[in-house]
């Protein structure tokens, strides 16, 4: 990660929505430049965000009026809650976006407390919002044709959070990020099944993101992503998913995935890994580093795999 600096006596406050894995990977950094707050719905993640030094402001996206407090509260915004999975659109972004455009209420009276919304956020989207491109190259200037339901709450959470920053003048980055992973992130326990993967002459193409890089675009994004401009934070090796699985088995001294046709494939694997196979893209990541500035640390698969010696126990708890 990044390189700490002095803590300041004044640090500006940030709100954290969705303090997952990838957002506490940057906690250390953003927690001596920020006064850190996170949107918590269960106390088990409280007492956890807690003790990493987070301030824990109870609520549900899914449940508005337990938003109220968070209006006026932060002059910066980390973004990365999922959509729920009931529609095509995201109604917790919607009621975000509500809650944090309306001012606080503070009192036994009830007085309006007129307070500016956050002056910068930074939103984790998907890659899956380009939808299937037939293995063909992309960059954030290609538009969006997302397919899946799960794709198309993202692209209405990407619109809403755009209009809510013209309206307010907000300063959002857009980081779009593809499939995820680390060192307790990868396809071990799928290799280990012997489940298999497509042939290569119909295998689609994968995008990758180590999480620790993804955590340090989310940092510098707060500071250097321009006004509603969208970023891909992929790294610089697009992947076959059967190349991908087979570097994993490669590692971990397992057999590698046996090949099946793709239509052998819509009786044996999962709708959810279909839907996945069902698109193919390779994706550029140019203002990732030239506008971001970032230098990745795992540029590719490849590099972090030789870096880990031994795959046999980082899938476990």
């Amino acid at each position: 990660m990044l390189a700490h600096k002095p803590q300041s006596i004044q640090r500006p406050r940030l709100l954290i929505i969705g303090c997952g894995d990838v957002v506490q990977r940057a906690l250390p950094w953003l927690l001596v430049r920020f006064q850190v707050y996170a949107l918590v719905r269960r106390p088990e993640q409280a007492t956890r965000l807690r003790a990493l030094g987070v301030r824990v402001v109870r609520g549900d996206l899914d449940q508005p009026a337990t938003l109220r407090r968070i209006a006026g509260l932060a002059t910066w915004l980390i973004h990365s809650a999922p959509p729920a999975g009931d529609s095509s659109l995201d109604q917790r972004t919607r009621n975000l976006v509500q809650a944090l455009s309306r001012p606080p209420w503070r009192g036994p009276k009830k007085v309006a407390i007129l307070t500016q919304p956050p002056a910068h956020a930074v939103y984790i989207s998907t890659t899956g919002v380009y939808g299937d491109a037939d293995g063909g190259w992309l960059d954030e200037n290609s538009p969006a044709h997302a397919r899946s339901e799960r794709a198309q709450r993202r692209v209405a959470a990407e619109v809403a959070l755009r209009r809510w920053a013209r309206r307010s003048r907000i300063g959002l980055g857009i980081l779009r990020a593809p499939g995820i992973y680390a060192a307790g992130r990868l396809p071990l326990a799928r290799v280990q099944r012997g489940e298999p993967a497509l042939r290569a002459e119909e295998d689609s193409w994968s995008n990758h993101i180590h999480a620790d890089d993804l955590a340090r675009a989310v940092c510098l994004a707060l500071f250097r992503a321009r006004p509603l401009r969208v970023y891909n934070v992929v790294d610089n090796q697009p992947l076959r998913m059967a190349d991908w699985f087979d570097r994993v088995a490669d590692h971990a001294g397992l057999p590698r995935p046996p090949r099946i046709s793709r239509a052998e494939a819509q009786h044996v694997l999962s709708p959810a890994l279909l839907s996945y196979l069902n698109e193919s893209r390779r994706l550029r990541n140019v203002r990732l580093s030239q506008e971001l500035r970032i230098k990745l640390r795992w540029p590719d698969v490849d590099q972090f795999l030789a870096h880990v010696r031994n795959l046999s126990w980082i899938n476990k708890p």
